[in-house]
């Protein structure tokens, strides 16, 4: 049977990316597609190591009843490229600090793309921080409608 894999990658790994995991293991589960599909999150920063998520992400996930559970913040590693599929940074800064870490031929294995290149119909370029604004509802939404278009990718290329 064939797997997918999916990391969500933000600066601190305690805002964007893990409300980015929830979500889409949210949709994941609800699709009956847990056994083939994983998701997971890590940051480029080291400040938050080992804490959960940050309060405003746990108020929405809580708000919409999709678990966060278990988690807690990750740094992203080189070795995560020859483990997922899909590598998704949820801003340009965080995608020119992935590649950092890519050697060549890692580059070409993972699909690698910014979280927004999902919705090209809101015309931002990066998914808001709302750890400096605290606009959690508005990257809620924004992460809610770029997991549901990413998951029918990745149902895509499971078939």
């Amino acid at each position: 049977m064939v797997k997918k894999r999916v990391l969500f990658v933000c600066l601190g790994n305690i805002c964007r990316s893990p409300m980015a995991e929830a979500v889409m293991r949210h949709q994941v589960e609800l699709a009956n597609l847990s056994e083939r599909i994983e998701v997971d999150s890590a940051g480029t920063g080291d400040w938050h190591l080992g804490h959960p998520p940050h309060e405003g992400t746990r108020q929405q996930l809580d708000e919409h009843h999709i678990s966060y559970e278990g988690m807690k913040a990750r740094l992203v590693s080189s070795t995560d490229f020859d483990a997922f599929d899909y590598i998704v940074c949820m801003d340009t800064n965080n995608l020119r600090d992935v590649r950092k870490l890519l050697s060549k031929e890692q580059g070409e294995q993972a699909k690698l793309f910014t979280f927004m290149e999902l919705l090209p119909e809101q015309g931002i370029e990066d998914v808001p921080d709302p750890y400096y604004d605290g606009n959690f509802p508005f990257v809620f939404e924004l992460v809610e409608s770029g997991c549901k278009e990413l998951l029918s990718r990745v149902q895509e290329d499971l078939n």
